[in-house]
């Protein structure tokens, strides 16, 4: 993107084609044919969306592991409700008694291994995308403040056991419509059209009852996404406070997830004894 009008252009633009701003050198100039893994099919991972994606797979093993413990021999395939519990699901009787780090918790884990692998799928795609736009920075705070505003409107909607990182998913889905809002040039209309129809799908899908999704929490992670993603815009190095501010964001954001992790161990602990 252009860091002065906010126009989307091409990695080989040398002056903004639509406000005519000399643009900067990239850091590192990629060849002809560097789109991604697979020449593109699959785009880079990046930091954060890795990191994600690392916590979800093996907190997805730990809970499997304790599964099988419990008796579950097809836990591989399918978690039971009580592991998923016990590793932190969104479940309202739980969350009114005090338990608020489920709200955070619930979106690392998965019910079953066709629900992990095709949350990560969707994760590693869409997650690439808004990190490289947006930055680690505002990328955090947007999964973040989506997973959390997704199982809200989940717990509203339903008490019931909740999990599954699509909340955040649908906020970064969210984010990548907001930011082609107001730009009219036909790639920011081409990219808002996908992001939307990814979006549709998306929810029709939590429509099957094969699926068993949560739409509410889709819903809610949408909606914060794109309102988060609206406010923030993408970094400019003009406005250093700015990023200042984002880095907060970040580094709070990050902090309560890990006291968020470090409450659900210590209640896990506790409930082990029981």
């Amino acid at each position: 993107m252009c860091p002065n009008c906010r126009a989307f252009i091409t990695t080989k633009d040398r002056v903004c084609p639509y406000c005519e701003v000399p643009l900067a050198p990239r850091p590192v100039q990629r060849s002809e044919d560097d789109g991604g893994l697979l020449a593109g099919i699959i785009p880079h991972a990046t930091f954060v969306t890795s990191l994600i994606l690392i916590l979800n797979f093996g907190l997805y093993f730990a809970a499997t592991l304790l599964s099988m413990k419990s008796g579950n021999g097809g836990a591989f395939m399918s978690l039971d409700g009580l592991s998923l519990f016990r590793f932190g699901a969104k479940e309202g009787q739980a969350i009114f008694a005090g338990q608020w780090w489920r709200l955070i918790t619930a979106g690392f884990l998965h019910g079953g291994l066709f629900h992990i692998f095709l949350n990560s799928w969707a994760l590693y795609d869409v997650g690439a995308n808004v990190e490289q736009i947006y930055g680690a920075r505002r990328f955090i705070v947007i999964y973040f403040m989506s997973t959390v505003a997704g199982f809200m409107a989940s717990l509203v909607w339903t008490p019931a056991l909740s999990v599954g990182a699509s909340a955040g998913l649908f906020g970064l889905i969210g984010a990548m419509i907001a930011v082609t809002m107001g730009d009219r040039t036909s790639y920011a209309s081409m990219l808002r059209g996908f992001y939307v129809r990814w979006a549709i799908y998306g929810l029709l899908l939590g429509l099957l009852p094969f699926f068993r999704t949560d739409n509410a929490a889709h819903l809610g992670g949408l909606a914060a996404g794109f309102l988060v993603g609206w406010v923030a815009g993408t970094p400019r190095p003009s406005r250093p406070f700015m990023e200042k501010i984002w880095m907060i964001g970040a580094i709070s954001s990050i902090a309560i997830t890990v006291l968020g992790f470090v409450r659900m161990y210590l209640w896990f602990a506790g409930f082990s004894r029981i």
